[in-house]
């Protein structure tokens, strides 16, 4: 049986050092969780003996603040060196969505298109031979979502971290080699964030790692996040091993280079959690000021699945199955699955490392976790953190404040009920409605309910869906009706469709 140092943190550590993301915790709500603690604890160390991980540093962020700490194993076997969260852990392709923002940043303040054509800022790139004439070239969007045609790249491209800009750019002076058209699937691609890496450096002047240090690490007090390892300090740095034969094998750690930009961040857990908070400070749309470095609907629209790629019976919890539609989105992982709940996150890994990191944008809660083995099944681990964590909390989604004008129409269209007096004279309603809908069907119609139901006791607030569609409930003297509806793009908006029943 290994021996395992195992620390742990309940300590509210806060998650930055400047930018600091708008405050939505509720203390009641905070204190469920932190009773998972516990639980959570002894799944990572249970785990990490199980997986013959090295060493693991983990941590669970809510609403914008890094609440829990745990670590467990060694950074460096040899010396006995203990795993902390403030230790240096390459985090692999966890980096691409750093990529990915700082091609967002650029493109915000004017300097590149999403849409352009990659070989604008590559002339090498003129040089590509699609698989057939009528293929569109390649585009920015295309390497941010995977979808550029080329072939998935790993484990080649993990061993080429520390490859010359004139090496990657060799590659597209031969010709790269096509699995598809551009924009005709998705297979990962190393390559094109490399690639991304570089259109950063033509077009900012900077080496994508300056850049990225610049507008993003540093506005975000990640001070202890780096690119190449030898500048990590050495009591720090994670040294990465490889499961072999009953031992671990260190595996040897690769220089910065051209393709730090699909995989090469180094970075601590404290350092880390600022990053996610900016992620989870970008929702729920709001009209606050902004104080981050990159807009808030910016990283919303990293967070959009913009390439559909598969569906599985992924679940939190392995013993229940759960239908979850998968999709790549601008250098993160989307999920969703069959209970409508929501994941944003990526996994890394590289010879030494694996890593993998989660929020849930609906829920205001996230995880992340480093080990030093290779490609750990960190994604693995984290589900089951989450499942445990959302369970044993039983915590909701946040609820969004409705518009109001649809709480204007839930009150208009309350007093109309049962009897549709004079709705047509009301104006609240669009053009089509009394087409779609006859006064004297939705008269019988809500009178046969409210006898059912009896008076109405109280109008519940509307629940949003969107800004311009949702419903709400009357609590009536023997049962609930619920009341549905959309309105329409006018201004003001006018009350298109409307559903009514009995709540079972």
């Amino acid at each position: 049986m290994r021996k395992y140092l195992f620390l742990l943190s309940f300590a509210v550590v806060p998650a930055f050092a400047q930018y600091q993301p708008a405050k939505f915790t509720d203390a009641d709500r905070l204190r469920k969780i932190e009773a998972t603690f516990p639980v959570i604890d002894s799944i990572y160390k249970q785990q990490a003996e199980a997986m013959h991980i090295p060493g693991l540093a983990y941590g669970i962020v809510v609403d914008g603040r890094l609440v829990h700490t745990g670590n467990t194993g060694y950074t460096d076997i040899s010396s006995k060196t203990p795993v902390t969260s403030q230790s240096d852990f390459r985090i692999a392709s966890m980096t691409k969505s750093f990529t990915a923002m700082a091609i967002l940043k650029l493109r915000d303040e004017g300097k590149l298109k999403l849409d352009d054509p990659a070989y604008v800022y590559i002339p090498e790139m003129r040089n590509n031979r699609y698989l057939t004439k009528d293929a569109a070239p390649v585009t920015i969007r295309h390497l941010l979502t995977h979808a550029a045609g080329y072939p998935e790249d790993n484990p080649w491209g993990d061993r080429q971290l520390a490859v010359s800009d004139a090496e990657l750019i060799a590659i597209y002076k031969k010709g790269v080699a096509f699995s598809n058209n551009p924009g005709q699937g998705y297979e990962y691609s190393n390559l094109g964030f490399a690639t991304l890496g570089y259109i950063i450096k033509k077009v900012s002047g900077k080496t994508y790692e300056q850049y990225i240090t610049d507008n993003l690490l540093k506005p975000l007090g990640m001070a202890h996040t780096y690119w190449e390892y030898t500048k990590v300090p050495k009591a720090r740095l994670a040294h990465g091993y490889r499961w072999l034969d009953g031992r671990w094998v260190e595996q040897p750690l690769l220089h910065d280079g051209a393709y730090g930009a699909m995989g090469g961040l180094i970075t601590t857990i404290e350092d880390f959690s600022k990053y996610m908070a900016l992620h989870m400070d970008a929702w729920p749309p709001r009209d606050d000021a902004e104080k981050g470095p990159v807009k808030r609907s910016s990283i919303r629209e990293m967070h959009y699945p913009w390439d559909v790629n598969f569906i599985n019976r992924y679940s939190l919890n392995p013993n229940q199955p759960c239908p979850t539609v998968s999709a790549y989105a601008y250098g993160l992982r989307w999920a969703k699955d069959c209970e409508g709940r929501v994941f944003v996150g990526h996994t890394g890994g590289l010879p030494g490392f694996g890593s993998q990191w989660n929020i849930m944008p609906d829920y205001g809660v996230g995880v992340v976790c480093f080990a030093n083995l290779t490609y750990a099944s960190a994604g693995k681990l984290n589900n089951m953190v989450l499942d445990t964590l959302l369970k044993l909390s039983n915590i909701q989604p946040r609820k969004l404040p409705p518009s109001k004008i649809l709480t204007q129409r839930r009150d208009e269209l309350v007093k109309l009920l049962p009897n549709w007096a004079n709705a047509q004279a009301t104006g609240i309603f669009a053009d089509n409605f009394f087409m779609d809908y006859f006064p004297d069907k939705l008269k019988a119609e809500a009178i046969a309910i409210f006898d059912k139901a009896g008076k109405v006791i109280n109008v519940g607030e509307v629940v949003p869906e969107n800004n311009l569609r949702g419903y709400f409930i009357l609590t009536c003297e023997k049962g609930k009706v619920k009341v549905s509806f959309t309105l329409t793009p006018e201004n003001p908006p006018l009350i298109q469709e409307y559903h009514i029943g009995l709540v079972e």
